[in-house]
């Protein structure tokens, strides 16, 4: 998730924690640090449920959604060592080859070197 969208989240949860219960939070923080972020959704749950405002109790959980390593798939040791991407299972051409002389003969590969096709 971008940092506009953590911070976006946050502004609106300080602004209802302002408005509902009177506590001041830092939304900046907030959106950086996990720590501080986990203890703003353990108030605003705990406001939410003692207070019975459900609105702090949805942001809290947005937050901390947002709040969520996101880590990209890794790529497989086969697609590392091969190159492929997209589920492509052609290896990666070497460097200075032509795909159109993937697989052919060696008398058809000297003949398009260099030359007009």
């Amino acid at each position: 998730m971008l940092n506009s969208e953590k911070l976006a989240i946050a502004a609106h949860l300080h602004v209802l924690l302002r408005r509902k219960t009177g506590r001041v939070t830092d939304t900046e923080w907030m959106a950086a640090n996990t720590e501080y972020a986990a203890e703003i959704i353990r108030f605003a749950r705990a406001a939410a449920k003692d207070d019975g405002h459900a609105e702090l109790g949805e942001w809290a959980a947005k937050l901390e959604l947002a709040m969520e390593p996101h880590t990209p798939p890794r790529a497989t040791s086969r697609e590392k060592l091969f190159g492929v991407l997209g589920g492509n299972s052609r290896p990666a051409p070497l460097p200075g080859a032509s795909d159109s002389l993937m697989g052919a003969s060696e008398s058809e590969a000297h003949r398009y070197i260099r030359g007009i096709r």
